[in-house]
């Protein structure tokens, strides 16, 4: 007994060991990326501290004095926001567009990546190509066509015609991510899902669609974050119907003064895609290898 305790001894040092040198290894990187976390962190944390303070505070002093002054910090610019029609509505204006416009390009995109991804058609390769060379259009070019074509139609500054460009916009990333990500499964499962007598309608709903909630989840947060922040495609075509950017950009360029309205609205506006984002994370990173490897 002694002697294999004693046989024992070393091998739990030596794995003690390389767990210690494993660790002090990895510990510059981890302190490298704590700093760059920390840096990310600092422009939200400023927002953040700014909107609790009074202005005049915030003026004479910096939104880093209230570690020193505490009893600056107030909730009143938040109640004050809330009440503010012009933040209230836009706030919801987002959200209509951030939604339609996230779930109706996910919808296209999976039914288009499944169609290039597993189903024969005539010219499926080539059109493919065409949406790989949509990746690369500049949206500025169809601001203008776009705008006079809302004009024609009688969607301009509407809600709908907000998301129909994201929808455009977005729909030729997320039809090469989803179809690199379906290409990906193994072949074997459709095949038996059709001996089993499943149509290809269940076939998408029942096993692509679950397989697939990785990309599409990364694909939605994209998106997603794409048409809550956007502000140019917005000042374009909203003129009433403004989403939170334009709402924020507008009482800047009238009110400069005024952050007390100014930092909880970016405040808010900046949480609600940061609580998307974590909502989402776990799958992000599988989302962005979809397709890499086979």
């Amino acid at each position: 007994m002694a002697t294999a305790t004693a046989e024992r001894v070393p091998v739990i040092e030596e794995r003690l060991s390389k767990k210690v040198l494993r660790v002090v290894g990895k510990t510059p990187v981890h302190i490298f990326l704590v700093f760059v976390a920390l840096l990310w962190l600092v422009p939200t944390t400023g927002v953040f501290l700014t909107s609790i303070l009074e202005p005049a505070a915030f003026i004479s002093d910096g939104w880093w004095e209230i570690f020193s002054k505490p009893s600056t910090a107030t909730f009143e610019n938040y109640q004050a926001i809330f009440q503010n029609d012009a933040i209230t509505s836009s706030l919801v204006t987002t959200a209509l567009i951030a939604v339609f416009g996230t779930a109706i390009p996910i919808f296209v995109a999976a039914l288009a990546g499944y169609a290039f991804a597993w189903l024969e058609f005539p010219g499926r390769d080539w059109w493919f190509i065409v949406v790989i060379g949509l990746l690369v259009v500049p949206l500025q070019m169809a601001l203008i066509p776009m705008f006079r074509l809302y004009n024609s139609v009688g969607i301009f500054d509407t809600v709908i015609s907000l998301v129909l460009f994201h929808t455009a916009f977005g729909l030729p990333f997320a039809i090469f991510l989803l179809r690199n990500f379906f290409i990906g499964i193994p072949k074997d499962l459709m095949e038996a899902a059709r001996i089993d007598g499943a149509s290809e309608v269940r076939i998408f709903l029942r096993l692509i669609l679950p397989l697939g909630l990785p990309a599409i989840a990364s694909l939605a947060i994209f998106q997603f974050l794409w048409t809550w922040n956007d502000l140019l495609v917005a000042l374009t075509f909203a003129r009433e119907t403004q989403p939170i950017t334009v709402a924020i950009f507008r009482q800047l360029r009238q009110f400069g003064a005024n952050i007390e309205i100014i930092a909880p609205a970016t405040f808010v506006s900046l949480a609600i895609p940061l609580a998307v984002f974590f909502a989402f994370q776990r799958y992000f990173v599988q989302g962005l290898l979809a397709g890499s490897v086979k």
